[in-house]
């Protein structure tokens, strides 16, 4: 199996990107669901932590975690509530934050980017996908990293090195 193959590999960190999407109209809910729950168990099997796509799917994303016991991996370019964030947390995953938090009108991810505690985000591009405000409509490069990372040291009111240790011991 590929994933035994790869164990020892340093390189190879973690299964992702894996989850669900309910916002692009016209996917088959049950397929996803197939291929979610497989790689879940895939992730139990192993201990991998995984990078989970949840595109208005956050409950459901959380609920396969707890019915699989992953406890470890991050919630990519996360986007709910301040009470599905904390429930994410309190299961052991991060939450992923990148260019949609430089838009001065995204108010409730700059809110949960701000509010939520360090020990629990990580800093992402979702490369080419998600540019910040200043690419805005152009492909994204992990190069943004640190003017996004900027960005959100501003708004938490914490410098650039403390976000910047912090977020990277995350991930």
């Amino acid at each position: 199996m590929e994933i035994e193959a790869s164990l020892d590999d340093p390189l190879f960190v973690g299964l992702g990107e894996i989850g669900l999407d309910y916002f692009v109209a016209g996917l088959d809910d049950a397929r996803q669901q197939f291929f979610y729950n497989e790689q879940l168990k895939l992730a139990h099997e192993f201990d991998l932590p995984v990078i989970c796509h949840v595109r208005k799917s956050q409950d459901q994303v959380l609920k396969g975690l707890r019915r699989h016991s992953v406890h470890r991996g991050i919630a990519h370019a996360f986007n709910g509530s301040f009470q599905q964030a904390q429930a994410f947390i309190d299961h052991g995953m991060h939450l992923g934050f990148g260019g949609n938090l430089t838009f001065e009108r995204a108010l409730q991810i700059r809110r949960l980017a701000a509010q939520l505690p360090l020990d629990a985000l990580v800093v992402e591009t979702d490369a080419p996908d998600i540019a910040p405000s200043w690419l805005y409509r152009q492909r994204n490069t992990p190069d943004q990293i640190p003017a996004i990372g900027a960005g959100l040291a501003q708004l938490r009111g914490i410098g650039v090195d403390e976000l910047s240790i912090g977020t990277t011991a995350n991930a």
